[in-house]
């Protein structure tokens, strides 16, 4: 008999080889390029809990792919040196090998993020290994699936005894391209309230090394996503790329 996470790892793979093979709504997208040490930004692909699909039946880890990260790397690539690849990324699981390539890592919705102990050890390895991960996208319910509670839950199991801090403004990521002088200049897509930013740190010391951002109650991406569209005023979509920008060069300086 098959374990329940043996069963969920290979749906997964399965649904992470479906969607890189087909166009649509995931544009021209046909799978993970080769690496070829130019950065890519790399998304977190991961079992889906209950109420995942709710999106046009799209998996939430995949909500804005591959358009986010395309328009951010257009971005990157108009006001850094970084040359990265623009059109192509990879998809990778949290326990896949090739993850430790890729030192900036994205995962949207994880308030539908289900993980079993094989993924908690091998993302427990990349983050302590020099990895970054952006967290964006994801809220309470009744719209966020186990929201925070689930979140946190997770991360505990990646990093047990992790604390979570709430950001402040001048923590070096918001000054590691654009200076972000106010939280106040974030814009909201569709949350309520303000959003929220907290970080891991290595060693839960708000001193070292920024491990992951935690974008939450927001949706920064939407507007990477959405941008040029006019959907909303340009200088709202500024402000999110100011964000991106910052999280992807803060990830490979650190």
């Amino acid at each position: 008999m098959r374990t329940p996470a043996l069963t969920a790892a290979a749906l997964l793979l399965v649904t992470v080889s479906a969607l890189t093979q087909r166009g649509g709504y995931y544009g021209s997208y046909s799978g993970n390029p080769r690496y070829d040490g130019r950065f890519m930004f790399a998304r977190l692909a991961y079992t889906v809990g209950p109420g995942g699909y709710y999106y046009r039946g799209i998996p939430a880890w995949a909500h804005g792919m591959p358009q986010a990260e395309e328009n951010l790397m257009k971005i990157m690539e108009a006001v850094t040196l970084l040359d990265g690849h623009i059109d192509e990324g990879p998809v990778l699981a949290l326990d896949d090998p090739e993850l430790f390539k890729f030192p900036v890592s994205y995962m949207t919705e994880a308030g539908y993020w289900v993980m079993n102990d094989k993924e908690a050890a091998a993302f427990r390895a990349y983050l302590l290994k020099g990895g970054f991960v952006i967290f964006d996208d994801f809220r309470d319910p009744p719209r966020g699936g186990g929201g925070w509670q689930n979140f946190e839950y997770n991360m505990n199991r990646v990093l047990p005894g992790v604390k979570f801090f709430d950001m402040d403004i001048s923590d070096p990521i918001f000054h590691s391209f654009y200076e972000i002088d106010s939280f106040d200049i974030v814009p909201q897509y569709y949350d309520y309230n303000r959003p929220v930013f907290r970080g891991i740190y290595e060693d839960n010391d708000p001193h070292k090394r920024l491990m992951a951002i935690i974008n939450f109650n927001t949706d920064i991406s939407n507007f990477w996503e959405f941008s040029g569209q006019g959907y909303f005023a340009v200088d709202l979509g500024n402000q999110a790329f100011k964000l991106g920008v910052n999280y992807v060069m803060y990830g490979l300086m650190h």
